[in-house]
């Protein structure tokens, strides 16, 4: 699309990029169409859409409520059995197209946040394409499937998900018909926004953003939909105060611009527009790609950190931090893995802050960028963890590495995320510690992450078995405080000969072979204490459980306080822990384990909850 005013263009972006109703929050454009609401819907279950031709853009007879799943209430389906296979199918008019800025010599573009898992999708009766992955995006080119010939078109969309498929990256989705132990209902179909773009033929379709302290310079990535000539030009500011400036003629489908910002040479005041946990500081930008025709404009944000370690310790822009985590499965009740709103993600990160902690491990789950979003605007540290398989053979490998590296690229530009956990408690590499094959896994996960991403630390396979890795990290859901005091509130040399045998959970926290170079010790699942208010189900459960809301108090102070006391520079002690994870956030379903309810209600005052959570006196 032509732009015409850039100044007035780049202040629209800038607006539309603050809302955070936007999926893709790092890059964002004027044109935009959301797609989500009423769709026609129809189960499957005998697999006879492709060959009946249901993509022919037929009536499929029934309707759901995307983005929310066909398990959940929120659909309006709420069907939790085993239905393989599921079409979705809806209109798309000319006046919607107009609506979009859609005009002759430009792209139409439809994306989607995420469905679960293999998707088909076709336009007026032809496929435009597939995927494979149910927690990463894409986006499919639907311009020349429109057919020219009606003003209403039909997207219908294919999902493929195997209920009892365990190669395929699942998570926390249960395998059984129904919920057991730590998994919860599948989520089928489509669970995050579908919307569309209307494009220049050359646009940006990736970003990517590094920065160098040291340096004061920023490094901007670029993907491009085609190999044509154009210039790419970024501006980067702050508060309305433009930093810096720079224009590159790109020459295949990607650019590389680095700019050097203003004042951050200074070692006086460079600290001033750093982003970290109290001061998160972002850097609006706008990037714009003129091939000579059309300009494609895009708004963008970037937060200027680093994160490494040194001596025992987690450096955010080379200080030491001590994570306050609480995990989190990022699960509702009435739209299970897909949030109920927009606004929900943005509570969910003010709750998580309001509690105390500073950091949240989204649980086998690659969340909605929204999320990040809220995450990266209140300075809140997020760990990036990978859906887990339940078996290891040659898919379960190809799956989990296309899905990851996907993941990876789609997230790597959040200043929040700190640390990339591909593998959890061995889950799908049960036999890690014994298997060459599985434990060559977990170490080329390792050296991938490391590749798509070397300004992070990567946790192998969090909990224990741990082979390469940049943090040790060890899961204990012990309820006697005195006996975890026992156990962690030691110095650093004593930690450092536990972490080399037997851990809490009867494994290796070290795989025989491996180097501890001082990397940071962190206890990253504790607690898990049951309580509840009102009545719970029969298969409710959690790791302990307290009698009533004075008991609960207790547990959690003598819990919390054994760990904390031997987390380095609490209350200036030198201890070995650089960091924990409370579970969890809020109760899931048979698990009633929560600080919160399922609805999100604090089961204690969150004064109380936040002084436990914080180490401090309870007012």
């Amino acid at each position: 699309m032509v732009t015409h005013d850039a100044d007035r263009t780049n202040e629209s972006l800038r607006a539309s990029a603050l809302e955070s109703a936007r999926p893709r929050p790092q890059l964002v454009r004027e044109s935009f169409l959301l797609l989500d609401g009423e769709w026609g819907f129809a189960h499957d279950d005998a697999d006879r859409g492709l060959a009946e031709r249901w993509f022919d853009g037929r009536a499929l007879g029934g309707s759901i409520l995307v983005p929310f799943p066909p398990e959940s209430p929120a659909s309006g389906v709420g069907e939790t059995g085993f239905h393989p296979v599921v079409w979705y199918r809806r209109s798309l008019t000319g006046a919607q197209l107009a609506e979009v800025g859609h005009a002759a010599g430009e792209r139409a573009v439809l994306h989607f946040g995420a469905v679960d898992y293999r998707a088909s999708v076709w336009i007026d009766g032809q496929l435009v394409g597939c995927h494979e992955g149910g927690h990463t995006p894409f986006a499919l080119d639907i311009t020349d499937a429109l057919d020219p010939t009606t003003d209403e078109h039909a997207i219908v969309v294919r999902a493929e998900d195997d209920p009892h498929d365990l190669s395929q990256p699942r998570g926390k989705q249960d395998w059984e018909e129904h919920p057991h132990a730590i998994w919860y209902h599948r989520t089928t179909g489509i669970w995050q926004s579908v919307w569309l773009e209307s494009v220049a033929r050359q646009h940006i379709t990736g970003l990517n953003w590094t920065s160098e302290l040291t340096a004061g310079t920023v490094t901007l990535d670029l993907t491009l939909s085609r190999d044509d000539r154009a210039n790419a030009r970024v501006r980067i500011a702050h508060e309305g105060r433009e930093l810096a400036a720079a224009t590159v003629q790109t020459t295949g489908t990607r650019a590389t611009l680095t700019v050097a910002l203003d004042g951050q040479s200074n070692g006086q005041n460079y600290e001033g527009l750093l982003w970290r946990p109290g001061q998160p500081t972002l850097l609006d930008a706008w990037i714009e790609l003129d091939d000579g025709e059309r300009t494609d404009a895009v708004a963008s944000y970037l937060g200027l950190r680093s994160v490494s370690w040194s001596d025992g310790a987690l450096l955010l822009n080379d200080r030491p931090v001590t994570l306050r985590s609480v995990l989190s499965q990022g699960y509702w009740p009435e739209s299970h893995l897909a949030a109920p709103s927009p606004d929900a993600l943005r509570r969910e990160a003010e709750l998580i802050a309001e509690l105390g902690f500073n950091s949240v491990r989204v649980h086998q789950k690659v969340e909605d960028d929204r999320f990040l979003y809220w995450a990266d605007r209140l300075g809140l540290l997020v760990w990036g963890e990978m859906a887990a398989t339940y078996t290891f053979d040659e898919r379960a490998v190809q799956r989990t590495t296309a899905e990851w590296t996907a993941a990876v690229l789609r997230d790597r530009a959040h200043p929040s995320i700190v640390t990339w956990v591909p593998l959890n408690e061995s889950w799908g590499v049960q036999h890690i510690a014994s298997r060459a094959d599985q434990r060559a896994f977990a170490e080329g996960l390792y050296q991938l992450t490391k590749a798509l991403d070397p300004t992070r630390p990567v946790i192998s396979n969090d909990g224990w078995e741990l082979g390469t890795s940049d943090l040790w990290t060890m899961h204990d859901y012990e309820a006697d405080g005195e006996a975890l005091a026992d156990r962690y509130d030691i110095d650093d040399a004593e930690l450092r000969a536990y972490i080399s045998g037997i851990g809490p959970a009867g494994r290796r926290v070290r795989l025989p072979g491996t180097s501890d170079d001082g990397q940071p010790i962190m206890l990253t699942e504790f607690g898990g204490v049951k309580w509840a208010a009102d009545a719970s189900p029969d298969d409710s459960w959690g790791y302990s459980e307290a009698a009533g809301a004075e008991d609960y108090t207790r547990m959690l102070a003598s819990i919390l306080g054994a760990v904390q006391s031997g987390t380095r520079g609490f209350r200036g002690r030198a201890r070995g822990l650089s960091g924990w994870c409370w579970t969890q956030l809020t109760d899931t379903m048979q698990e009633r384990n929560g600080l919160l309810t399922e609805t999100r209600e604090p089961k204690l005052p969150i004064e109380i909850i936040r002084s436990l959570i914080q180490g401090t006196e309870i007012a």
